[in-house]
């Protein structure tokens, strides 16, 4: 089968990408190049410049061009396979799970590193693949639960992963510079290695563009045409996993080429899956290659310690927000519209009864439950509670209350957008606070927890600036605002990143405020969390309208009085003050807004006005069950809140997850 070619010849963006790369690779390999060719002979084995030419320069822009070849690759497979454009070669926990499988390795059990870093990359990566297959099993491998599957299997590899680098921060820091992706080489055998696994795996592809094609007309499309749907679908994933896997174990992880790439392609004009899967590689390729060869003029010799995956989004981020205005994508199928007759659309009574029932119940566990100063259990008397309950009451209020206001976030995003991957760390103000707070740490060494949540909040407000301006250009189209959050915490998690792979103790102390911790809340903390909290779940009640019309499209919502720029742009600043809100009181990285709406609808509960209540509830109940479990599983130690709650809510979508009547 011939591969399809763009029909309108080249797409300009990737002609000017080759352009700049073959510049790029020019200037640095000029000094090297002209001393070889034109320099005086050395003896044989001494010629420093032409050793570094042959076996460190040249191996390293082989296995860039590799690398963001396989990446992009696997991304557009993904997003052609699970119709999503936010699906990328981290959709399956495949670059998560490779980097839990390196972390424990080094960890626990060293001797299976004698085995190679790749095999032990591979196996996580193989392990967290199989895993998201085996809890979509009994829905058909249908693209949403895919999708679903993978973020859940991701976060909780992720949070295991940085909790244990937390834990023991003096041997895993080196992972913060593998774990962004470093390319640097001392031979031809890593490239060469590379090349013959990729060229494999990606060999069965020339079969599959024509049937991968036809996804375009639907899934009812495709088997009415004698394919099953299920097999193509976890062989194009087998394969975009395969892609992914061997670069990750090859250089570490490098994510966002897969998801950018593809994009560009489809934003320079290539249509068809055959012209997206071509020019998504070519594309990757050269940004990878143009990445690495600017970050090694410009680093010298200090590039060798700075990751170039963490680079790449700070090119490719303004690249996709300078393209996002061209996006045209339709909204994926939701199951947020009303049910049809005969379908239970709000919770039914005795489901509800027992749902409110669980909750108290776990909140007063949390708040009667605990440690002793030595470590035993005990249930908090009468006489004890006016001791205790001053130390663990506000930080269980702060915990619920953010639980809440992000639960709440994250119905609306994914009501907004149609799209179940939406959550209020997508959306970038986590990302703008991260990044106030770690240029803050690293400019004064430490800060205040007041000018922490204030710096925090300036930064969260700067990135929503910058977000609602590019979708004023769209009228605020739900898709483009959520590339576009993309794009930038790609670019911000770039330069944390970067901050983080200098080695500087204070990468410690970031990660440490990343994972968010309740552990020194006040009273005052917590009142006004709890205030915080109750304000804005209240004004959110105000949007029920809209929340029921808008995931009916565009269209119906305008015949049906709703303003689309306007309800938009206010959903998305409520969204955005809700999680400006929660993020000084427990980071940036819980989850919660990604696991709370999706409970409730596991609950039954699809009509607005209880579903919004009850995300809050689910949220505020994650997290208070997250700082119990924070506080008194590995006491004395205090854990992170943040990450236990991704650790708690995880496994909990998983059961979800792995039950027939679920999800749609």
């Amino acid at each position: 089968m011939n591969v399809v070619h763009a029909r309108h010849g080249p797409p300009v963006l990737s002609l000017g990408l080759g352009i700049l790369a073959l510049a790029a690779v020019t200037l640095l390999l000029a000094r090297p190049v002209s001393h070889v060719l034109s320099g005086p002979a050395a003896p044989a084995g001494y010629d420093v410049e032409r050793m570094i030419l042959v076996y460190a320069t040249l191996p390293r822009l082989a296995i860039a061009l590799l690398c963001g070849a396989g990446l992009a690759a696997s991304g557009a497979i993904l997003q052609q396979v699970l119709r999503n454009p936010l699906a990328s070669p981290t959709t399956l926990g495949i670059d998560a799970g490779a980097r839990l499988a390196i972390t424990m390795a080094t960890l626990f059990t060293p001797s299976l590193l004698g085995l190679g870093r790749d095999m032990v990359a591979l196996l996580g990566s193989a392990a967290s693949t199989l895993l998201v297959f085996i809890l979509v099993r009994r829905r058909g491998f249908s693209a949403l639960s895919i999708i679903l599957a993978g973020l859940v299997v991701s976060l909780y590899c992720g949070a295991l992963s940085a909790l244990l680098v937390l834990v023991k921060d003096r041997v895993l820091a080196s992972l913060f510079i593998w774990g962004s992706g470093s390319l640097s080489q001392q031979s031809w055998e890593p490239s060469t290695a590379l090349a013959w696994r990729l060229g494999i795996v990606a060999l069965p592809l020339l079969f599959l563009l024509r049937p991968l094609s036809l996804l375009d007309l639907g899934d009812d499309s495709v088997r009415s045409l004698g394919l099953s749907v299920t097999r193509l679908r976890l062989t194009a994933i087998a394969i975009a996993a395969a892609l992914s896997a061997f670069v990750t174990s090859a250089v570490g992880v490098i994510g966002f080429i897969g998801l950018v790439a593809p994009i560009i392609a489809r934003l320079s004009g290539a249509r068809r899956f055959g012209e997206r899967l071509l020019w998504s590689t070519i594309i990757g390729a050269l940004l990878l290659l143009l990445t690495d060869a600017t970050l090694q003029i410009l680093a010298g010799v200090s590039s060798e310690f700075v990751p170039t995956g963490a680079v790449t989004a700070v090119l490719g981020s303004p690249l996709l927000l300078l393209l996002l205005p061209r996006l045209n994508t339709a909204a994926p199928p939701t199951s947020f519209a009303p049910a049809g007759r005969g379908t239970a659309t709000t919770l039914p009574r005795v489901p509800a009864l027992a749902a409110v029932a669980v909750f108290v119940l776990l909140v007063t566990l949390t708040v009667l439950v605990g440690r002793s100063p030595t470590g035993a259990w005990q249930i908090v008397s009468i006489d004890q509670w006016d001791q205790v309950m001053i130390w663990r009451l506000p930080r269980i209020v702060a915990a619920a209350a953010a639980g809440a206001l992000l639960g709440v976030a994250g119905l609306i995003l994914q009501r907004l957008t149609n799209n179940e991957m939406a959550s209020p760390e997508v959306l970038g103000v986590s990302a703008g606070a991260i990044l106030a707070v770690a240029v803050s740490l690293f400019m004064f060494g430490s800060l205040a927890p007041v000018s922490e949540s204030v710096v925090a909040a300036v930064g969260g407000v700067v990135v929503l600036a910058a977000i609602l301006a590019f979708g004023s250009r769209s009228s605020f189209a739900p898709e483009r605002v959520l590339l576009a959050g993309i794009a930038l915490n790609a670019l911000i998690d770039a330069v944390v990143g970067i901050m983080s792979a200098t080695g500087d103790p204070r990468a410690i102390l970031l990660l440490g405020w990343m994972s968010g911790s309740t552990g020194g809340t006040t009273a005052g903390d917590a009142a006004q969390a709890g205030m915080a909290a109750a304000v804005l779940v209240a004004v959110s009640l105000l949007a029920v309208r809209w929340l029921a019309v808008l995931p009916l499209g565009g269209p119906q919502a305008r015949a049906l009085g709703v303003p689309l720029a306007r309800s938009r742009f206010l959903l998305l600043l409520l969204a955005a003050v809700l999680t400006a809100a929660a993020t000084p009181v427990i980071g940036p990285l819980t989850f919660v807004g990604l696991m709370a709406p999706h409970i409730v609808l596991a609950m039954g509960v699809r009509q607005p006005l209880p579903a919004l209540l009850g995300a809050a509830a689910a949220g505020a109940g994650v997290m208070a069950v997250a700082d119990w479990l924070a506080r008194t599983a590995a006491f004395p130690l205090q854990l992170p809140t943040g990450l236990v709650a991704a650790m708690v809510g995880a496994p909990f979508l998983m059961v979800l997850l792995n039950r027939r009547s679920t999800f749609p």
